[in-house]
């Protein structure tokens, strides 16, 4: 959230910045190449990552490192399926069921999480020992037999071949890649900000905030706290699965690498470096962050890792809201005091101000 209400529920100026990040996407390809265009997809689908946990750990006080294993289990669920359909038609349908299976897994685990009494660090604890449990299971799925249908999951290879994803219009079929998938994911992503600030302004929206302020007194005020963090949880689940399942149609491959140790804290960086309490900052410090770890990468060492955890430690010692946010607010009160010293000018020198009785 840009604005210094304490609320967090998403504002004019958020959707200004919001609005002009996606002008700017939208345009992108014009002015760029078919590989700029294909990279840009990727950055698009990875900011659905990002808004998951600031929906999660930002809006509902629910630290979580099992983000990456729901984009696992999207990522997936939607080759196994996509590879089983003779009918490439049927992909839409794959990845609706990769949607279905992310959500279930997140609901199982926000279940026995919430109405079991695990609450605060332990929560990360929990899905931190499931994200890495499911990499090392997956890790050592190499081999025929560890096939589901006609997928081989590949262990540390991954999958491979996974079809992209299609839309059937009536006796063909419209193949989302290069720029198609960039505008399918960008306009993915105006329908999901859309939605989830229309759920920040709802009166759910509001018990998840109080969720994340106090707990007890929520509880008090009547709302079942244990159930808003259960529906948070499987809705930041289906975001994150969605993402997988976007990642493994862009690429057609999907990797246990996208579940260890490194990919489940990338999302926890990303949202805590640009402010985790904002959906719009969530959305920028992604695009940013993978930008610059992607320049990084050409040198060969881990150089963007090193960065990142610069960058993490001022935040963690200096700006706790997150950098993006707190420059934005450092923005807002220097141009608003600009503003009032300039009205304040006009209101003096206006003529017969002076000398009046």
């Amino acid at each position: 959230m840009f604005s210094q209400r304490s609320s967090s529920v998403p504002g004019v100026v958020d959707a200004i910045v919001f609005g002009a990040i996606f002008v700017g996407f939208a345009i992108f390809p014009a002015i760029a190449g078919s590989y700029a265009t294909t990279t840009a997809a990727y950055f698009i689908i990875m900011t659905f990552l990002g808004i998951s946990l600031s929906l999660v750990w930002g809006y509902t006080g629910i630290f979580s490192f099992g983000q990456s294993a729901f984009f696992g289990v999207g990522g997936y669920a939607y080759g196994i399926l996509s590879s089983n359909f003779g009918n490439p038609n049927l992909t839409l349908v794959a990845f609706m069921g990769a949607l279905i299976a992310a959500a279930v897994v997140a609901a199982f685990l926000g279940y026995f999480m919430f109405y079991g009494g695990v609450s605060d660090v332990y929560v990360g604890i929990a899905t931190l020992a499931v994200t890495l449990g499911l990499s090392t299971f997956m890790y050592q799925t190499a081999g025929s037999k560890w096939a589901v249908g006609n997928a081989r999951l590949g262990g540390y290879n991954g999958m491979t071949g996974i079809p992209a994803l299609q839309i059937p219009l009536g006796s063909q079929s419209f193949v989302l890649q290069g720029t198609a998938l960039y505008y399918a994911a960008l306009a993915a992503l105006l329908v999901t900000y859309t939605l989830l600030v229309m759920l920040l302004r709802s009166r759910f929206g509001y018990a998840m905030i109080a969720t994340r302020e106090n707990r007890q007194r929520t509880e008090l005020l009547g709302y079942d706290v244990r159930f808003v963090q259960l529906i948070v949880f499987t809705l930041g689940g289906l975001l994150a699965g969605f993402s997988g399942a976007m990642y493994a149609g862009w690429g057609n491959y999907m990797t246990p690498s996208t579940m260890a140790l490194t990919s489940a804290a990338l999302p926890v960086i990303w949202v805590s470096i640009g402010g985790r309490k904002s959906l719009v900052a969530a959305i920028i410090a992604t695009i940013a962050l993978l930008f610059v770890s992607q320049r990084l990468a050409g040198s060969g060492d881990q150089y963007a890792l090193v960065v990142f955890g610069v960058l993490l430690m001022v935040v963690m010692l200096f700006v706790p809201n997150g950098i993006i946010v707190w420059g934005a607010r450092r923005l807002e009160f220097t141009l608003g005091v600009a503003f009032r010293r300039r009205s304040a000018s006009r209101a003096v020198t206006r003529p017969g101000s002076e000398g009046s009785p």
